[in-house]
């Protein structure tokens, strides 16, 4: 029997407009009006208007992603899609959240707080100009963490931090550490290695100042059984249990994303469609380079969430 994935971006999805067109929805309006009073401001000005520079930063980008990625969900059930629900779901990276507070097992409202709480925590760990990232084209996995492995030997700690899709990896540690592996990509069979405008070391070891405050600030918070399982990032398989949510949401902070492995073992659980809800379509083309054969469905705004409704029916 045929299945089907909601999975929702991680940061880098943003653009500045995201949500406005489907502010005309009540439940929309909602969404954007609890998620600024859960941070204290007016994210939703910081997503409709700008300017870039503040959507970008981390603790602004987090929880106005994850709530424009909820507001197009609301649009498919407000265009007629209520009823068509998912066996499972997932999300990248910050998108895990988004997937949790979609299952029911966090408000949208408290998820919106939590992750602007994890984006600063994130940005406070390391000291600017300390971290880096840097996407690695065309390398085999195994290929790459041995030579991160040499390199935080030899010159400073670099990770796996996001396993996308196969020859798309990124890693992340230190400046020195990343720009070795921007130098010696070749050595893993790297085509290119790309660095990324990024304001810390995300998904790396260095990372574990922010876990730590994260995992105080998530004793504090109900967390409810999820209506439907979700595959987690650091171990790609389906979780229930809030307590394994919980420790999952901590671990996730330092640990890889492993998207690759996520949608791979969605597949093998039978599902054949995967729906992204979420400005922009990151998640699709990763999803395409990992199986041609799965159908993919993009909801990036009010009027693709009518067209996804009538293409699922």
């Amino acid at each position: 029997m045929s299945k089907t994935a909601f999975v929702f971006p991680g940061q880098g999805a943003q653009i500045v407009g995201m949500g406005k067109d489907a502010l005309h929805i009540p439940e929309v309006k909602k969404l954007y009006d609890d998620a600024d009073a859960a941070v204290g401001y007016s994210l939703s000005t910081i997503a409709f208007e700008g300017p870039e520079e503040a959507l970008k930063s981390t603790a602004n980008t987090q929880p106005a992603l994850l709530t424009t990625s909820l507001a197009y969900l609301e649009a498919f059930r407000a265009a007629g899609g209520a009823d068509l629900t998912p066996d499972y779901v997932a999300g990248h990276s910050l998108g895990e959240w988004t997937a949790l507070a979609a299952a029911g097992a966090l408000t949208p409202a408290e998820a919106a707080r939590f992750v602007h709480m994890r984006g600063r925590y994130m940005e406070e760990a390391v000291p600017g100009g300390l971290g880096a990232m840097a996407a690695v084209l065309g390398a085999e996995r195994d290929a790459l963490r041995a030579l991160c492995e040499a390199v935080t030997g030899e010159v400073g700690r670099v990770e796996l931090a996001n396993v996308n899709c196969p020859g798309q990896i990124v890693v992340s540690g230190s400046k020195e550490g990343v720009d070795a592996v921007v130098a010696r990509g070749k050595e893993a069979g790297a085509k290119r290695v790309v660095p990324l405008e990024v304001s810390g070391p995300f998904h790396s070891s260095l990372m574990q100042p922010a876990a730590a405050r994260l995992e105080d600030l998530l004793a504090t918070v109900h967390i409810a059984a999820p209506a439907v399982p979700v595959v987690a990032n650091v171990t790609a398989e389906p979780v229930s249990s809030p307590d394994d949510i919980r420790r999952l949401l901590v671990q996730q902070v330092c640990a890889p994303v492993l998207w690759e492995d996520s949608v791979q073992r969605l597949i093998a659980l039978g599902v054949d469609t995967f729906v992204e809800f979420g400005p922009g379509s990151v998640l699709s083309g990763l999803i395409k380079k990992i199986d041609k054969t799965v159908r993919i469905v993009t909801v990036n705004g009010a009027e693709a969430a009518a067209a996804a409704v009538q293409a699922l029916r």
